[in-house]
């Protein structure tokens, strides 16, 4: 088993690509290891010391450490550890939880603004934070203001901010013309 590796926007987080699906549909965050427990890769990822948060996409595993390890002292054990886990032939979740997308915020009054926002989040906004090694995904729409929550590498990137201020706010209100402003929430 081949396992390539990429470099993140986030110089915490590093993604890892099996060669193979890691999720069937959706994805997977655990940004600490008390939330790992229905995933037998994340939990043997975050037995690496200083492992610190695990994000899964559909074919793709980003892993953040601790700011003062250095990655190549960590990379041969997360290695090991993906290696592992697909040797042993376990899911990589074993229930259905922690499939990601958006929260369900579809009725009410601006339940039109909110289809458009999340058909411009999964068009435009998703594929590309993805091959980053992250995600977004829609928590609220409430008076003009978008709120969205970013998951994997997109937690904690020094650039986040920027993603969302200038590309991902300015893109929505280019469209929707309601949209105000985006902000950031904690999951």
């Amino acid at each position: 088993m081949f396992i390539q590796t990429e470099s993140t926007p986030n110089p915490a987080t590093l993604k890892f690509l099996p060669g193979q699906a890691v999720l069937d549909s959706g994805t997977a965050d655990f940004p600490s290891a008390d939330t790992a427990g229905d995933s037998p890769l994340a939990q043997r990822l975050f037995a690496v010391e200083g492992v610190t948060g695990v994000f899964f996409g559909p074919d793709f595993v980003t892993v953040t450490k601790a700011g003062e390890l250095s990655w190549d002292h960590l990379k041969p054990a997360v290695l090991g550890a993906i290696m592992e886990h697909y040797q042993s032939g376990q899911p990589a979740v074993t229930s259905a939880e922690g499939a990601g997308g958006h929260q369900d915020h579809d009725d009410g009054p601006d339940s039109e603004i909110v289809a458009q926002i999340k058909e411009l989040l999964d068009t435009r906004v998703r594929p590309a934070v993805a091959q980053d090694g992250g995600d977004i995904t829609f928590h609220g729409y409430d008076r003009g203001i978008v709120y969205l929550h970013m998951q994997g590498a997109c937690a904690g990137c020094p650039s986040s901010t920027l993603t969302l201020k200038m590309g991902i706010e300015n893109l929505l209100r280019h469209y929707i013309p309601e949209v105000i402003e985006v902000r950031p929430v904690a999951a």
